[in-house]
């Protein structure tokens, strides 16, 4: 996208963007701090940055309520991933009968590029939950901090002493997690740099986190596009679709794919 396909109006934003649907980007289970509060508008954070923004009646066009134009470029611009042509990842699946119809149905999808740490922790909360309890988890650690707390914030927790989060087995989960980014063993940098295979071996380190956290958190906070989280959705898209493995045009982009397929085969899209 090329940045002049926005503008301020007043004290807000608009955008122009195609392959960007609300719904389908804020409330598709890769972040879990968004709020929908009518109709067409949603209420969230990234870190502790707050917006506000609204799908407007134009197709493609959406407000940033009270965002600056510094504020925009800095932070939204990025977190929305706005400089991917999203249209060259439909065009390349649609090589595929199944991923083309399903690209094509959910091409407002965006992968967000959120903060390692909270993605990691916001997964491992995650774990045999639904998204109404991960909502309130979250929502219980953030009013205890005031803010999304980092590692370094919750170094002195314990399991009793998030007894307030009501997070069940999870919380040692939590504590073992903040243990290894607090002490320096793991780092987001590190991760980062590794190639996917090996950034998942090295959170699969954390208690409890398996290969499908590890992925979510490797897709969703390292923007590691190959990366292939595989819940039952998906698992069961795999096994009606692509029992042989996916298909050559996913290369690179297998994540891509895995949100347009999992929320395709959720919508009733099966044989």
């Amino acid at each position: 996208m090329n940045i002049t396909d926005f503008f301020v109006q007043g004290d807000d934003i608009i955008l122009h963007q195609s392959e960007l649907d609300l719904d389908q980007t804020l409330d598709c289970g890769q972040a879990f701090r968004w709020e929908k509060v009518s109709p067409d508008t949603y209420h969230g954070y990234y870190l502790n940055n707050e917006l506000t923004i609204s799908d407007l009646p134009e197709k493609g066009v959406f407000r940033f309520h009270n965002v600056t134009e510094e504020q925009f470029l800095a932070i939204w611009f990025d977190y929305f991933d706005l400089s991917a042509d999203y249209s060259e990842v439909i065009k390349a699946l649609s090589e595929d009968e199944t991923l083309s119809a399903a690209a094509g149905q959910y091409s407002g999808t965006r992968i967000l590029r959120q903060d390692p740490w909270e993605t990691i922790s916001s997964f491992i909360i995650s774990q045999n939950n639904n998204i109404p309890r991960i909502k309130l988890i979250i929502s219980r650690l953030c009013e205890h901090y005031s803010a999304y707390p980092t590692f370094d914030d919750m170094k002195a927790e314990t399991v009793e002493t998030l007894s307030y989060l009501r997070a069940g087995f999870r919380a040692k989960y939590i504590v073992d997690a903040v243990l290894r980014f607090s002490t320096g063993e793991l780092t987001a940098d590190g991760i980062k740099a590794l190639t996917t295979d090996a950034a998942r071996d090295e959170l699969m380190k954390i208690k409890g986190v398996g290969p499908k956290v590890a992925d979510c958190a490797l897709l969703f906070g390292f923007h590691k596009l190959d990366a292939f989280p595989k819940d039952v959705w998906v698992k069961r898209v795999m096994s009606q679709y692509y029992p042989d493995g996916l298909p050559e045009c996913t290369k690179g982009i297998e994540g891509v794919a895995q949100q347009y397929l999992f929320q395709y085969i959720r919508s009733g899209n099966r044989e």
